[in-house]
């Protein structure tokens, strides 16, 4: 099926087919409705969500309660067995969802149509069995086509107090251990991540990070107040002990604006029980707080990671280590995981969690000393729950860890829909399309979800670095205004943050072109901190856009000796700027070096900047017609970034601008920017992300 030469309205009409065809199969989901129209998963959701404003699942969904609805006015058939019709595998969670999408339960549907009908006296005619059926095929287009046009909102089938209900967004407030035995600290705070974890599984909750909560651990912040910083509108707070075989747990749901108490709950099990417990107390807390938990969710939440007690228990203890970060609990978690494999040799979580780990304890170091254990513990993790979150997110480190990036992506999408309020997860993500596989939409949308989730770290010195993060993911996607802003933010929580404030002087150039005062605020910068690298960078590039390549000599010499110093691999991509300033400043074989190692990276180079950069490279050489091809080729690709807009100063540009295709090329890539940054703009208000 060509979707791509249908009309939109045409595209939502096949899909809802499709559902239609599939409807009594309650394993029918995204996935399969994407191999059916001959879409990836995720340009099936973003068109879907750019049609209709819902989720894939939430019009599946809408699709078979539409159907129900049409059975139980229509036909004699009992709420059971129309979930059944319909897909729904669970009678219960059919009547939630039916409640939650009509404003009443399913057993009324024939009440209501009795009371909107007009009344019609007389025995019942074949000619109104046929004015009845045409008016449910007329419902039915006019669902298809409302979808079409985009405004058919999910909440537009609610009740109409629904506009008026709170986001379904919640905190899990660290747990305290009531007990006097300090050792049993991991334990409670397993319960603790525990319950987060399985309400992050569900996709109608908004659930913050743990390293969001984790501050307020010995907090005198007032409930409200918190509520502010985190953005929620419910908090859950716990305690507990565990005395022998026997856990006590007391849970509280609490109303984040008002700190009043909506739910709480003394849980007495005994540790063999602790699964059950675990996923009861998620599903409680859903229950109140009103949120659909899907069937797959549902099984999610329920599985078991383990039969061995003594494993979890031991499992438990290496992720507190993990939770604590830092080299020697790193290490000291990967021996606790070793041994809860030991004792449960099908332990999927255990590989999984161990194999981040190990990823991390490398992160940092040149040569890497865990990739054979990381590819060990990742496949066993896989081969043993493939529909793991952290076993997808092990694969994915595992192929970072390669720098085969590419190969990531599939694997932390897919973690994603099961774990759609994973903060690692979408940070991941977010990192990779900015400084992997460049993607300036997705960048931002990534850092902006992340943010939401990630609202405040663990100390000041963190927020300030995730403020920096999303700031330079706004300024890339043009939002320069929104960009300056949350680089304030980042130093307000860290004035030392050794990167906002060069990065803030950057920004302010962007917006005003003001050379002058950016030079000396650069050298100023320099002076606080004369071995950084990047200012010296910036500075040497800044001398060299304005053809000073006199005064941005020794700036790269010194960049290049600090390169050297620190043994990086970076900045191959200013290898071709240098070149270009040592052959000017007559160090002619010096600069060929430069430039071959430029090309050999230009060769080599795997992202949409590949044109670009070898566009500057044959422009370096006089080739100006292979140069200008380059530049077309580069005009193609989409999502670059807002820098790209200044590529008229840059001096290898020079000898193209005579060239009779050059403006327009150069006029092609400014309108795909900002109609890009257009487009983005609304679909990120659309999703409240902006």
């Amino acid at each position: 099926m060509q979707v791509s030469n249908t009309t939109d309205s045409d595209f939502i009409s096949q899909v809802t087919a499709i559902v239609e065809q599939n409807i009594s199969d309650e394993q029918f989901g995204v996935t399969e409705l994407a191999a059916e129209v001959n879409m990836s998963r995720s340009n099936l959701l973003r068109k879907v969500k750019k049609l209709t404003n819902l989720s894939v699942s939430q019009l599946i969904r809408q699709v078979r309660l539409s159907r129900a609805m049409n059975l139980l006015r229509t036909s004699s058939l009992n709420v059971s067995e129309v979930s059944d019709k319909v897909g729904f595998g669970s009678t219960s969670y059919f009547i939630k969802c039916f409640r939650e999408h009509y404003g009443y339960p399913p057993g009324e549907a024939g009440k209501k149509a009795l009371a909107e009908a007009p009344a019609m006296p007389g025995p019942s005619t074949p000619e109104r069995r046929t004015h009845s059926n045409v008016k449910v095929v007329t419902i039915a287009a006019l669902f298809i086509v409302a979808l079409a046009a985009g405004r058919f909102a999910y909440r537009h089938f609610e009740a109409p107090t629904s506009e008026l209900k709170k986001e379904k967004s919640v905190a899990v407030l660290p747990f305290i251990n009531d007990s006097n035995d300090s050792t049993n600290v991991y334990f409670i705070n397993g319960l603790m991540e525990s319950t987060l974890n399985n309400l992050q599984k569900i996709e109608d909750l908004k659930v913050i990070s743990r390293t969001s909560t984790e501050k307020y651990r010995k907090t005198t912040k007032s409930i409200p107040e918190m509520a502010r910083e985190l953005n929620v509108n419910y908090f859950v707070e716990g305690s507990g002990q565990k005395v022998g075989d026997q856990i006590l747990l007391n849970i509280q749901l609490i109303d984040a604006s008002t700190a009043r108490h909506l739910w709480s709950r003394q849980y007495k099990r005994e540790v063999k029980d602790i699964f059950a417990l675990q996923q009861e107390i998620a599903k409680n807390i859903a229950a109140e707080i009103e949120a659909i938990i899907t069937p797959e969710e549902k099984r999610q939440i329920e599985k078991n990671p383990t039969d061995d007690l003594v494993a979890y228990d031991y499992y438990l203890q290496g992720r507190h280590l993990y939770a604590i970060g830092g080299q020697s609990n790193l290490e000291a978690s990967i021996v606790y995981f070793k041994q809860a494999i030991s004792q449960d040799k099908d332990f999927a979580l255990a590989y999984a969690d161990a194999a981040i780990v190990f990823y991390y304890l490398d992160i940092f170091h040149i040569k890497k000393k865990y990739e054979a254990e990381l590819n060990s513990y990742a496949d066993k993790a896989l081969l043993l729950d493939s529909k793991s979150a952290n076993s997808l997110v092990a694969k994915a480190v595992y192929y970072m860890h390669r720098k085969e990036y590419l190969l990531a992506v599939p694997f932390l999408e897919k973690a994603l829909e099961y774990n759609p309020n994973s903060a690692l997860v979408i940070n991941f993500l977010s990192e990779v399309y900015n400084n992997y596989l460049p993607n300036t939409e997705k960048y931002l949308e990534y850092a902006l979800l992340g943010a939401r989730l990630d609202v405040s770290a663990y100390d000041s010195a963190t927020t300030s670095y995730n403020y920096l993060h999303l700031a330079n993911a706004l300024m890339q996607t043009g939002f320069v205004d929104d960009a300056i802003l949350n680089i304030d933010k980042s130093l307000a929580y860290n004035p030392k943050n050794p990167y906002s404030s060069w990065v803030k002087i950057l920004f302010l150039y962007g917006r005003k072109r003001e050379y002058e005062s950016t030079m000396k605020q650069l050298i100023a910068a320099l002076k606080k901190d004369s071995t950084n690298l990047h200012i010296v960078e910036e500075i040497g590039k800044l001398l060299y856009m304005k053809r000073d390549y006199v005064r941005a000599y020794p700036y790269y010499r010194r960049f290049l000796e600090l390169r050297d110093l620190y043994q990086l691999d970076v900045f191959k991509h200013e290898n071709l700027k240098i070149a270009f300033v040592l052959s000017k400043m007559g160090y002619k074989e010096e600069a060929k070096v430069f430039a071959k190692s430029f090309k050999e990276f230009a060769d080599n180079e795997k992202s949409i900047y590949k044109n670009l950069n070898l566009a500057g490279y044959y422009s370096y050489r006089g080739d100006i017609e292979k140069a200008v091809a380059h530049m077309k080729l580069f005009a193609r690709e989409d999502n670059f970034q807002y820098w790209i807009l200044l590529i008229e100063e840059d001096p290898l540009v020079e000898p193209l601008k005579e060239h009779p295709e050059f403006q327009n090329i150069i006029k092609s890539i400014k309108f795909k920017f900002w109609n890009n940054h257009e487009r983005l703009k609304l679909s990120l208000k659309e999703k409240e992300l902006l």
